[in-house]
């Protein structure tokens, strides 16, 4: 039997104290402290969860079949040969990039986001593709939350010819999902959600801290002796944040998060922690009925209902990962009708903005101290880079002045206290992007000599020019916010 050991761990920074307090010894975070049992697996019961589950379930454990997708047989191919890469690749070139190139073999990916965002979706289609790279191994879904023919209708609304590799299975208790599984001949297994598994040998609800450590610890030692890749769904909190303790997020390889604005199609997939890629690459999709679809280009997409001669509207240059793109940020002003400034804004950070205000007021003769203040991201993006700042200023501007900006022309760069801009990295690049999608005029910060000599090269090479006598796109270098608004 196991043994318990009554703990408290803290949600937020992941550690483990042995009485309760209001406010965590370690963070300084109040109210973070929650009961934790700490379990320890006799030997009979270890001897239960690894050889007889991996010699197919023998033993007291109740073993549940797997219901199979029947396939409609029109003419499949499983001539592939067996991949011995260390990655399984999907095929979906959105996910494939933020995950590093595919999920690596005998890693736990843990997949967050907002109910109704898709997150479902997005495994079942990675699921769908990794079935049809390994024919020769099993794809299990093991799901706590839907039945299997909730799945299936998903399924057939996604593709009408599924593979017979692939097996769903409605469980929420582990050990008996686990003694289901084929664990030599499996290839991929996802869980939807790990906060609706409960293993029988803790004392305590599914979803409570107790529960979703030893299911997330279980499953992370299941992942690594098979070498199968794992996907576990996790819920969010009302803010956003991975519901349960941080020590989740400690155990998993790899952590996804999916968001999109209410009422919008756009989907952005963003990765918190890999322990096998880049942390700042992100993925485009677009959600129908029939699925997650990627956006292939983002920057055009972005850009396309915007309106000519809009005023209060700047198009920025951003860099996610290794992929340049073009966003459209829109800024409105009014004077207040209250006391108070109303101060609003999505997809940009909101202290930041109240720097650059401060900023405009005192080094340009723009004065906002009455205005209600609105700034928009379109397309549902969340901007952290600071090289948005001249774009924000410059459709601020735009805005008080009512007069509108170049329709061919973008800004990036970041704003000092002292109203001064500063260069940014990878200008090439972003003016690569801008030139590709018919942008005539860059607004940038100054930059050395040598620096512009090296993006003179970089673009030369792309068959871009920029030189005194012609260039395919003019650089405009400006070094103050005050220079500016002259040149605007």
């Amino acid at each position: 039997m196991a043994k318990n050991l009554t703990q408290y761990l803290c949600q937020e920074c992941g550690d483990v104290h042995s009485k309760w307090a209001g406010q965590c010894p370690s963070c300084k975070e109040w109210n973070t402290l929650k009961e934790y049992k700490e379990v320890k697996i006799s030997k009979k019961t270890q001897e239960k969860l690894g050889h007889k589950i991996s010699n197919g379930g023998q033993g007291e454990l109740k073993k549940k079949l797997l219901s199979p997708i029947d396939i409609i047989k029109n003419g499949s191919n499983n001539t592939n040969a067996e991949n011995n890469s260390i990655r399984i690749q999907t095929d979906i070139s959105e996910l494939d990039r933020v995950l590093g190139n595919g999920f690596f073999k005998g890693s736990i990916t843990l997949l967050t986001g907002d109910p109704g965002i898709g997150k479902s979706t997005l495994s079942l289609q990675a699921c769908l593709a990794i079935a049809h790279k390994i024919p020769e191994k099993k794809v299990v879904i093991i799901s706590g939350e839907e039945s299997e023919s909730q799945i299936t209708d998903r399924l057939y609304r996604i593709t009408k010819n599924p593979p017979k590799n692939l097996f769903l299975l409605s469980e929420s208790i582990l050990e008996t999902a686990i003694s289901s599984l084929d664990l030599e001949n499996t290839g991929f297994i996802l869980f939807d959600s790990v906060q609706t598994l409960a293993s029988i040998e803790i004392e305590s609800l599914s979803g409570s801290v107790t529960q979703n450590v030893a299911v997330t610890e279980r499953i992370m030692l299941l992942s690594k002796k098979y070498n199968i890749p794992t996907v576990l769904i996790g819920h969010v909190t009302k803010t956003g944040e991975m519901a349960g303790p941080q020590t989740m997020a400690h155990l998993v390889d790899t952590m996804l998060h999916l968001e999109g604005e209410g009422g919008s199609d756009f989907r952005i997939l963003k990765s918190r922690k890999n322990r096998f890629g880049d942390v700042s690459e992100i993925g485009v999709f677009s959600m129908y009925a029939s699925g997650m679809k990627e956006v292939k280009n983002p920057s055009a997409t972005f850009l396309s209902g915007r309106l000519p001669g809009a005023i209060g509207s700047a198009i920025y240059v951003g860099v996610e990962g290794s992929r340049p793109f073009l966003i459209e940020i829109q800024a409105l002003n009014n004077p207040t009708a209250f006391g108070y400034p109303k101060r609003s804004n999505s997809g940009f950070d909101s202290n930041r903005l109240e720097i650059l205000l401060a900023v405009i007021s005192r080094y340009t003769s723009i004065k906002l101290e009455n205005d209600d203040i609105f700034i928009n991201i379109v397309g549902g993006l969340k901007i952290k880079e600071r090289s948005a700042d001249l774009a924000i200023v410059a459709s601020l501007l735009s805005s008080k002045k009512k007069k509108p900006l170049s329709d061919k022309t973008v800004f990036f760069g970041e704003i000092g206290l002292s109203g001064e801009i500063r260069a940014v990295n990878n200008i090439a690049k972003r003016l690569q992007e801008a030139y590709k999608l018919g942008f005539t005029k860059a607004i940038i910060p100054k930059i050395t000599k040598v620096s512009y000599d090296n993006i003179v090269h970089e673009l030369s090479e792309k068959k871009i020019i920029i030189t005194p006598n012609k260039s395919d796109i003019q650089l405009v270098q400006v070094t103050t916010v005050s220079e500016l608004e002259k040149l605007l």
